[in-house]
């Protein structure tokens, strides 16, 4: 053992073939063929590594395949390897910081990948939890957007969140760094199918709302009605609105087209989140903070 719970010797070969398996995992073709993914950096890998540890516990899928780390990462996190002494099924091994850096995706990784399992998730299944707050994501293309919405679904309390075919795989290295391990801490759908998504949910009791920068209903006036409705003299015409405190699904378009006439039609409602300053439109990414934070604010204060 060269670090406790590290096994054989330090592997310095930058050709070998399992450093070229790893690496291919930046691919689509190579993730689709290993059914793994790649995260990189000691974030990503910590939440990946816990959620691991917490699935062995309690009888969850598993999440990592392999850890591979540098002796320089390990003196600096040494929690990694109380991590790794723990986990069982992860193979760990020490690689030279040539072998880390032909591994990772990033042109200066920080010292340790994993791979992990592209976990198991259906529709019906986080249907069936009866979830409250939604985000799908139709054609985000963007890996950076991709990920800011769903940590920002994460940091909200959402229950899930969808991609619609069209939109960027989340499991590209690229958009697994920008969710900064947030892609653990939820259910993520991919390559949903848009009709069936909205069905599937809507059949939950869901009510879904188009994040649309021309839509009739106001974000700041729903978040206003929803805190006023606490007081229970709520008058017809604000039961007719939408409520932010009502399990919801928010659709977000792609960054350039936004969302299409055939996606807004299966909405209930279209929110615009006011602009007060002299910009044309918020960045996908801001406005669904700002819409999935409003929802998790009203359901909040009115489960309270």
């Amino acid at each position: 053992m060269n670090q406790a719970g590290y096994s054989e010797e330090t592997m310095t070969n930058v050709r070998a073939e399992k450093v070229r398996e790893v690496a291919r995992l930046a691919t689509r073709t190579g993730r689709a063929r290993s059914g793994e993914f790649l995260a990189e950096g000691p974030q990503s890998v910590r939440e990946a590594m816990a959620l691991h540890l917490h699935n062995a516990g309690h009888g969850g899928q598993p999440v990592v395949r392999a850890l591979y780390a540098t002796e320089e990462c390990l003196d600096r996190y040494p929690e990694f390897e109380e991590m790794a002494a723990k986990a069982s099924g992860v193979r760990t091994r020490l690689v030279s910081a040539e072998v880390l850096s032909a591994m990772a995706d990033t042109v200066t990784p920080q010292g340790i990948v994993a791979t992990c399992l592209i976990p198991e998730t259906s529709l019906e299944a986080v249907a069936g939890l009866n979830p409250r707050l939604v985000a799908v994501l139709c054609r985000v293309q963007d890996p950076g957007n991709a990920g800011t919405i769903l940590r920002a679904a994460a940091a909200a309390g959402a229950d899930a969140v969808v991609f619609t075919s069209g939109s960027v795989d989340i499991y590209n290295p690229k958009a697994v760094r920008s969710t900064v391990g947030s892609i653990f801490h939820l259910p993520v759908i991919t390559n949903a199918d848009f009709g069936h998504t909205i069905t599937t949910l809507k059949a939950q009791g869901c009510t879904v709302l188009a994040a649309d920068g021309y839509g009739a209903a106001d974000l700041d006036v729903l978040q206003d009605d929803s805190a006023a409705r606490r007081n229970e003299n709520q008058d017809k015409a604000m039961l007719e609105e939408p409520r932010l405190e009502s399990p919801t699904v928010w659709l977000f378009g792609n960054e350039g087209q936004g969302l299409e006439e055939a996606e807004m039609a299966r909405a209930d409602h279209r929110v615009a989140v006011p602009l007060y300053g002299k910009v044309e439109s918020l960045n996908v990414g801001t406005a669904a903070t700002v819409c999935l934070y409003a929802s998790a604010r009203a359901q909040r204060r009115n489960c309270t």
